[in-house]
């Protein structure tokens, strides 16, 4: 990975009692081995172990990746759910809200640097 391109993850984890968790990294594996270890990852998932990856999108900063973490933090969970369920539809941050978005594939060709969309 180029070091002038800073990717970073958001992410939707389900815990084994059944919640969802959303949070941000620029490592994803590491995140999530981080969630399921005996000593790191979130408060609230040390109690819910093993989690499991249940959605995650690539954005191009850490801003990005926060205000994007805050907007699905808004959402009810079936809201979360659908999101989850509909992961080829995708969804994107406007003006720091959740937006329904359906050409995920052009929005992933710009991280990428082919400078389309």
């Amino acid at each position: 990975m180029s070091k002038d391109i800073d990717i970073w993850h958001v992410y939707i984890v389900r815990c084994n009692d059944g919640t969802l968790y959303t949070g941000i990294t620029n490592d994803l594996d590491k995140r999530i081995k981080a969630h399921n270890s005996a000593k790191d990852g979130a408060r609230y998932t040390r109690s819910r172990r093993p989690v499991k990856l249940a959605y995650s999108e690539q954005v191009e900063s850490k801003s990005a990746a926060a205000k994007l973490e805050y907007s699905i933090k808004t959402l009810t969970r079936s809201k979360k759910k659908e999101m989850i369920g509909n992961r080829v539809q995708g969804f994107k941050v406007s003006r720091g809200k959740v937006k329904n978005f359906k050409i995920l594939k052009v929005r992933n060709s710009r991280l990428k640097g082919n400078g389309k969309g």
